[in-house]
């Protein structure tokens, strides 16, 4: 049984960006942040998950990443498949996701070593509120003036093709090995499963949904699989928390609370499932009493809280 806020921690990158708010008010020296890792206890084990807000005040890499397979071929735990949520987006800010047409791999060495690769991708329009599945072996960028939420197997191992000028390292060959060199596979679209709960994405490595919770709503979340919390708009409680945008949770084999403020309280919520959970989420009260600010005395509350409902209903239909 788990229940942790999670620990906030800002990694320095080139493209990063100094402008954090209103998503993070972490202090980070005048330093360009490029990520930010949402972390469990450094006592706790590491999770499946890694769920991370990215700041591009420039362009990332062209870069790929191994999937399962590869990755244990190599001596390493798992791939890396991840998906990106846009919380802000810059007008004309852009990603790419695959290329433009399918290449042998002897053509894909010769665009990386030539650089034609950046003109052969697939670059689209992102807008906040957009979804972007990213399997592991899917060549991707991402252009200047976003932030993202990204959730992620917990894998760091990253292939560069291409460095924007930079001069980092390039890995031809693992790149090339572990690439699908063609255009991305189609997206599912979102799916409603009840008011609050949206479906964004169910994939073999995590599922991802979005919260929608109306003012003053009191909430029960029945965690079993490692959940990740991130709070995307409005405020309210996690558990015993106050919670505001960008802070977010851990939860694995507990049952908690979600109580929304005045303004409402919009989360996303990642996963270890490949389908969604009927049970996750239900009502308790149409409205929001004090929470008291330590999980030690909020029980008596939330058993009232359940004597009032007369018939519950669970929130997800599918």
């Amino acid at each position: 049984m788990a229940l942790e806020l999670a620990r906030l921690q800002a990694v320095p990158k080139p493209w990063g960006s100094h402008y954090l708010q209103p998503w993070s008010g972490i202090d980070h020296h005048d330093v360009a942040i490029g990520e930010i890792w949402l972390q469990r206890d450094d006592s706790a084990l590491d999770p499946a998950l890694l769920l991370k807000l990215l700041f591009t005040r420039e362009a990332l890499s062209i870069q790929v990443h191994p999937d399962d397979e590869a990755a244990h071929a190599m001596g390493l735990a798992r791939g890396k498949t991840e998906a990106w949520y846009v919380l802000a987006a810059e007008p004309g800010a852009m990603v790419a996701l695959g290329l433009q047409s399918s290449l042998s791999q002897a053509q894909l060495r010769d665009a990386i070593k030539d650089g034609s690769i950046a003109e052969r991708m697939s670059w689209r329009t992102a807008v906040a509120g957009d979804v972007i599945f990213v399997p592991a072996g899917t060549i991707h960028a991402i252009g200047p003036g976003l932030v993202l939420a990204e959730i992620q197997q917990r894998s760091d191992t990253t292939f560069r093709l291409f460095d924007q000028g930079r001069q980092r390292e390039l890995h031809i060959e693992l790149g090339v090995a572990a690439a699908y060199a063609g255009p991305a596979a189609k997206q599912m679209p979102a799916r409603r499963l009840s008011d609050a709960r949206t479906l964004l994405l169910a994939t073999s490595f995590f599922t991802l949904e979005r919260f929608e919770l109306p003012p003053e709503s009191l909430w029960e979340l029945r965690a079993q699989a490692e959940t990740w919390l991130l709070v995307i708009a409005g405020e309210g409680r996690i558990g015993p928390w106050r919670a505001h945008m960008g802070e977010g949770c851990f939860v694995q084999d507990e049952t908690t609370h979600l109580a929304a403020g005045r303004t409402g309280l919009t989360c996303l919520i990642a996963y270890d499932a490949a389908l969604p959970k009927r049970d996750l989420l239900r009502p308790i009260a149409a409205r929001n009493p004090t929470i008291p600010a330590h999980s030690t005395s909020h029980r008596p509350l939330l058993l009232a809280a359940l004597a009032k409902v007369q018939s519950p209903t669970v929130e997800a239909r599918s």
